[in-house]
């Protein structure tokens, strides 16, 4: 008897397993047309999109140029790719599986952002040092992982929280800088910021207009939009921590492949010492 029941667990927890890897078992379905293009994806569009994956690992290139001096972080880099790769499995089969993945994915990425350049002077009062302030950001990032698996259909409208909090510290942070790059390049990273939300809004809300004109892509240039403005607002995060953290490298920005382009990759340079520390 005990022998049935174990078979007859396994075979329920088998098939249940089943069932969040099947397409189409996430309670998420944007707007695109589902096997417009192919039997075997469901969102082509925003599925190919990435380029979300290809600029994903230009930006896990572009940081590691930065993070190479801080061995410490050298690590966490590839999380980048990892992102649009569950990006693309998510809306190839629109899986609660990918859906997890792809929206977690995204939370430990902006986790590690917020450990490693979040600004030490807005840190809450009673924490004293980036330690400290790092297991706090893991304690939440845990707890919030947890909390994803209770109401799914929130995740995204919670990560897209975080933009807003970003846009605030990056306010607070641009008031007293004078370097024009950096001006500009915070103008441009807000202003695809906000190019990509109104997609985002646009496909979510407004899906049974987009549908009687037949443009139903705007989640995907979401994907190409918010990326960009990621890899953007990620280098100048990383500049003023390189101008904060360790002066001494003397860090300047500029752009890939030619620096008076503006709309190029950017990427940091340190000018001074090949070999420095940062400082926590």
């Amino acid at each position: 008897m005990t022998l049935l029941y174990m078979l007859v667990v396994c075979v329920y927890s088998s098939e249940k397993m089943a069932e969040v890897f099947s397409y189409e078992s996430s309670e998420i379905d944007w707007c695109e047309d589902n096997y417009r293009h192919s039997e075997h994806v469901v969102e082509f569009f925003n599925t190919v999109s990435p380029v979300d994956q290809n600029i994903h690992i230009s930006l896990s290139i572009m940081l590691f140029l930065y993070l190479k001096e801080h061995e410490k972080f050298v690590g966490k880099w590839p999380l980048f790719s990892f992102t649009g790769m569950f990006s693309v499995y998510f809306h190839m089969t629109l899986s609660f599986v990918g859906q997890m993945l792809d929206e977690l994915s995204i939370l430990w990425v902006l986790a590690v952002g917020y450990a490693v350049w979040f600004p030490r002077k807005l840190f809450p009062s009673f924490i004293k040092d980036r330690s400290t302030f790092s297991k706090l950001v893991l304690l939440i990032t845990v707890v919030s992982t947890l909390s994803s698996f209770v109401k799914p259909t929130a995740n995204a409208y919670a990560l897209n929280c975080f933009g807003l909090h970003l846009l605030y510290t990056l306010a607070i942070e641009m008031r007293c800088c004078t370097d024009q790059k950096a001006l500009r390049l915070a103008k441009l990273s807000v202003a695809l910021w906000v190019l990509a939300i109104s997609c985002w809004i646009s496909d979510r809300v407004g899906c049974s207009f987009w549908q009687r004109v037949n443009f139903c892509y705007l989640h995907g240039f979401w994907h190409i939009f918010i990326v960009m403005a990621v890899a953007y607002g990620s280098t100048l995060i990383a500049y003023l921590d390189a101008n904060y953290e360790i002066p001494y490298s003397l860090p300047g920005l500029q752009y890939w492949p030619c620096d008076k382009w503006s709309v190029g990759l950017p990427h940091i340079v340190l000018k001074g010492t090949s070999k420095t520390q940062k400082r926590c």
